[in-house]
């Protein structure tokens, strides 16, 4: 009975020549009358009456009819749920397509155990059960990301900010929302932003107190529906209390840390000693990164992750690995590395229409221009826990 064959390619073509488009709409189904037509679908021994069902299932659902047993749709009732249009028209035509009945039920029980319940990780709230939901959200090791997210708060106006996805995507990955995420070199507060618009509360620390003072002022104009914490002071990372800080709001620990440190020289930020922009060597540089590190690990709880933003930089036709050297500091403390993701670096203000000028420069001093930066991500075990124990 399980081997029973649903339909062929052929009769796949025949039956289905055009494929809805992609529509995120949602849908709500009634949720008591979908689990009853479910468990009546699993009954089904004949591979033909069952793709019938789901085919009549598919066209009330997406076409709007309310007559007939397979009346699903729901008014916005309570005992609705949502499902979005175009995931719901792929589940339904892959139960169409399935070559035997054992693989359709098996999508069938998927669909099930969706519609009854959510079945998250321990660091963020992804429900597994309806995981194709989440295309929003990146899992492959190169970004490409065409322009900068200026909405809202998110302005273009500090020279050396980052953009609002990096942030938004680890978050979505590494935190839950009423977490607390915590940004060592806060600059112009994207971070924060971000938190604001997830859900978690979010305290950044940032040297430059011009900086730090219109940063504030972006960030009171971003709604705050979740009501969650958003502070932003002016500190030195290498120095500050970062745990006093924290239980002035009443916690201990964070479940998510940024490090966006200057690019040691590339730009610099201020004239202050104690910015890392103003480092004399990249040794220097390197140990004064590894300060911040050694100040932030204590605040990190056990098991959640560090987000380093870094990228690498020419000095004297010389090219620095500067990401892998920060990444060699954070691993001296006992994190574990986890992932390594490259982001391209698109429209920089410092090679805005300078297009031809930086490719004649290339080939003159036989260098690559730098499109890329890296985002590390790195896990807090009981190594790095002990080493400051």
């Amino acid at each position: 009975m399980g081997s029973k064959s649903l339909q062929s390619g052929n009769q796949i073509a025949q039956e289905h020549p055009g494929r809805a488009p992609a529509d995120r709409t949602l849908l709500y189904l009634h949720r008591e009358r979908f689990l009853h037509w479910l468990e009546d679908a699993l009954k089904l021994d004949d591979p033909g009456v069952l793709r019938e069902r789901v085919r009549e299932l598919q066209e009330a659902t997406t076409d709007g009819a309310r007559d007939g047993s397979a009346n699903l749709l729901a008014d916005r009732e309570r005992d609705a749920f949502t499902v979005r249009r175009d995931v719901w028209l792929e589940e339904l035509t892959q139960v169409m397509e399935a070559h035997t009945l054992e693989r359709a039920r098996y999508y069938l029980r998927r669909l099930q155990n969706a519609a009854q319940g959510t079945r998250t990780g321990r660091i963020n709230d992804i429900n597994l059960l309806r995981w194709k939901e989440y295309d929003e959200i990146l899992t492959d090791s190169l970004w490409l990301l065409d322009h900068r997210d200026q909405s809202g708060a998110h302005l273009g106006w500090y020279w050396g900010n980052f953009v609002p996805q990096i942030p938004r995507q680890i978050m979505l990955r590494y935190t839950k929302r009423g977490e607390w995420v915590l940004d060592a070199f806060a600059g112009s507060g994207t971070t924060l932003i971000e938190c604001r618009r997830l859900g978690r509360n979010g305290v950044g620390v940032e040297l430059n107190a011009e900086t730090v003072a219109r940063a504030r002022e972006r960030l009171a104009q971003e709604p705050n529906p979740d009501g969650v914490v958003s502070e932003l002071v002016v500190g030195d990372s290498r120095t500050i209390d970062f745990r006093a800080l924290l239980r002035s709001h009443g916690v201990e620990q964070v479940q998510l840390l940024f490090l966006h440190p200057p690019y040691h020289d590339i730009i610099r930020f201020s004239a202050d000693r104690r910015d890392l922009s103003c480092a004399e060597s990249t040794e220097q540089f390197l140990e004064m990164f590894g300060e911040v590190v050694d100040r932030v690990t204590p605040c990190l709880a056990t098991g959640r992750y560090l987000a380093l933003v870094i990228g690498d930089k020419y000095a004297r036709g010389e090219w620095i690995p500067l990401g892998f050297l920060c990444m060699q500091e954070v691993l001296h403390r006992g994190y574990r590395l986890k992932s390594i993701v490259v982001k391209n670096l698109h429209d920089t203000r410092g090679k805005r229409k300078q297009e031809a000028l930086w490719r004649y420069r290339a080939l003159v001093g036989g260098f690559y221009v730098f499109r890329h930066e890296y985002i590390m991500l790195f896990r807090k075990g009981k190594a790095a826990s002990a080493r400051l124990a």
